[in-house]
């Protein structure tokens, strides 16, 4: 009976015969190409992205992609998260406009505040006005000076940035409203929300301020006319690709430095140096 059990197993034993593959696994760049559109489009769904990968000449169905999908632990539904703040900046650039204040304290201990505006594209600083009494009419008429300096380049800003300081009014508002400029107001005390202008803030200081003894208001003015003129039009930016905010395209390459004089120009006083090479 044993020797009967055995051949009749022996014979519907189809472990050692070559079963068919069925459909083969989708290739390891196609599952890269589904994970990278996931990523970075997070309102696509898995039918969504087997339609882009079949426009890119990659056929795939639907239930594979829904199944690398889960294996990477991505919900395959049609909107999966919201854009992230950093993915709104970067997306709205061109459109933004941001302000803060920034305080600084003279040789009497006095404080003056600045008042600062920064265009997210282009990176370049606007120190609307200096004072030592910073009260909602004040603030609303740098508001105005900064859109009548700025006239056509107002067009394509869409959004300004701000925080919920009460110098901030409706009259300041209605003034970027009026430009149809959408007043975005950041969390509460939620200094990243703002970080490109408190960045730059934190850079004028380093490079500026904490190096330099103000005497009183004209001089703070006079400080940062100067930063504000280096910071546009010589400083090199990472995000812009080491160009000033002011610049266009990078100047040719110099074949022969060695035969070229380089000019060294002091900005206030030596504590910034800019170079150029003599024409």
């Amino acid at each position: 009976m044993a020797w009967h059990r055995k051949l009749a197993a022996h014979r519907w034993d189809y472990s050692r015969q070559r079963r068919s593959p069925g459909r083969p696994p989708p290739q390891a760049a196609v599952k890269d190409l589904v994970l990278r559109h996931a990523r970075e489009n997070s309102q696509w769904g898995h039918r969504r992205i087997q339609g882009e990968l079949a426009r890119l000449g990659h056929p795939i169905a639907a239930s594979t992609v829904w199944q690398i999908l889960h294996t990477a632990g991505i919900d395959p539904a049609p909107r999966r998260t919201g854009p992230t703040w950093r993915e709104f900046l970067s997306a709205q650039a061109t459109s933004l406009l941001a302000c803060d204040f920034l305080h600084i304290d003279t040789t009497s201990l006095q404080r003056l505040y600045a008042l600062i505006f920064l265009e997210h594209h282009t990176r370049r600083l606007h120190i609307a006005g200096v004072t030592a009494h910073p009260t909602a009419a004040w603030t609303t008429q740098q508001a105005r000076n900064l859109a009548t300096d700025l006239r056509i380049r107002m067009d394509p800003l869409r959004f300004l940035i701000r925080d919920r300081d009460s110098k901030y009014t409706d009259a300041f508002d209605a003034v970027f409203q009026a430009k149809d400029i959408e007043i975005i107001k950041t969390p509460v005390r939620a200094p990243k929300a703002n970080a490109h202008c408190d960045r730059v803030i934190g850079t004028l200081r380093r490079e500026a301020l904490d190096h330099i003894l103000i005497l009183d208001e004209a001089h703070a003015r006079h400080v940062l006319a100067e930063y504000q003129r280096h910071y546009n039009a010589h400083r090199p930016h990472r995000a812009r690709h080491q160009l000033p905010p002011q610049a266009h395209q990078q100047p040719p390459p110099v074949l022969k430095p060695a035969s070229r004089r380089l000019l060294r120009t002091r900005v206030l006083g030596g504590v910034i140096n800019e170079y150029s090479y003599a024409a």
